[in-house]
């Protein structure tokens, strides 16, 4: 069994020792074919499995922004871990890549062994949801660059896709169906605006709010879609995928879209999430600008063809997941955006 690489540069030995020791079991349990090395090395070790005929590796690397801020408030850092690996391994997923390894960053002004193991715990979880491997790491103590109790996280992930099988959206054309997997929340975007509306509404973040609190509500982790979704590319051709991340639907659905054609997507066509509902209330928020900030339940988007349609949604359905058909492609009208919402 292969081992973590992970450094802890610029943390005292008995810190930097006491975290890879707590973090090592977590670690360990997301290890897959094709890791190599041991701990302490340099750099971290994986061999491409020769099942591929033409692999291309594909690569993604994101943060978890100011939900991190809210973490911080709160005392919670079990589950920022799971948001870092969302955004990256989500992100690669879109153009078919299965996830092989992830790597993270934390860096702080002074290293609490018990909060950083917490989000690294984190971090291995996503990476069992995925199913990939945490294969290395980098823990930074600067003092004085973060105020106390404060830290920052950076993460990348590597996935391979055959080359015959990259999906880009060049074969979406008028008349393919846009399907719809439910988020769990807001995921890890528009945190400023969600901070700014709690602050404005006197809310408080303890209080009950759809069978939790509102804190629970925000808080909720990042959907991981990767392993869902590579069972149902065995089954169903998918041509085209986007991560609903920060734009939303408005801004990146069009990243997926070849040119004259357009996604006109129905806004009644899903069930919202209250809190959205109550984050557009409580902010007097307009449809669009909710629709450019939040995924507004709505964290991932697949394209099928017309006649896949039902395969798709069964297919996805048996894996799990809460799938929606919210729209269709249509021929994009002269001087109109290249996905709408209606």
């Amino acid at each position: 069994m292969s081992q973590l690489s992970y450094a802890a540069a610029g943390v005292s030995i008995d810190a930097g020792d006491e975290l890879v020791e707590r973090i090592k079991p977590a670690a360990k349990r997301t290890m897959i074919p094709g890791v190599l090395g041991s701990i302490g090395g340099f750099g971290a070790l994986f061999e491409v499995s020769k099942e591929y005929k033409n692999p291309v590796l594909v690569t993604g690397t994101d943060g978890v922004g100011t939900k991190l801020m809210l973490a911080f408030k709160l005392g919670r850092h079990d589950t920022v871990g799971q948001d870092l690996v969302a955004m990256s391994v989500n992100d690669i997923l879109v153009q078919g890549a299965k996830s092989l390894f992830f790597l993270d960053y934390y860096a702080c002004g002074k290293l609490d062994v018990d909060v950083a193991s917490r989000v690294v715990a984190g971090v291995a979880k996503g990476c069992e949801l995925a199913g990939c491997a945490l294969i290395g790491g980098e823990t930074a103590e600067m003092p004085g660059m973060y105020p106390e109790g404060e830290y920052d996280l950076a993460g990348f992930a590597v996935g391979v896709v055959e080359k015959d099988q990259i999906i880009d959206g060049r074969t979406i054309q008028p008349g393919d169906t846009i399907l719809g997997l439910a988020s769990s929340g807001p995921h890890s975007n528009g945190f400023s605006l969600i901070r700014k509306v709690v602050e404005v509404a006197g809310a408080d973040w303890n209080m009950p709010f759809d069978g939790a609190t509102l804190a629970d509500r925000a808080m909720e982790p990042t959907r991981i879609y990767v392993k869902q979704v590579l069972e149902v590319m065995k089954s169903v051709k998918i041509k085209g995928m986007a991560h609903i991340t920060g734009g939303g639907l408005v801004e990146n659905v069009p990243r997926v879209l070849p040119e004259g054609v357009q996604a006109v997507i129905d806004g009644k066509s899903w069930t919202r999430p209250a809190i959205f509902d109550w984050l557009q209330e409580q902010g007097n928020i307009d449809s669009h600008e909710m629709h450019r900030v939040f995924n507004n339940g709505i964290g991932l988007v697949v394209i099928v063809a017309k006649e896949d349609a039902e395969k798709a949604r069964a297919a996805f359905e048996a894996q799990g997941e809460t799938v929606f058909t919210i729209g269709t492609i249509g021929t994009l009208p002269e001087g109109e955006a290249p996905c709408v919402v209606r």
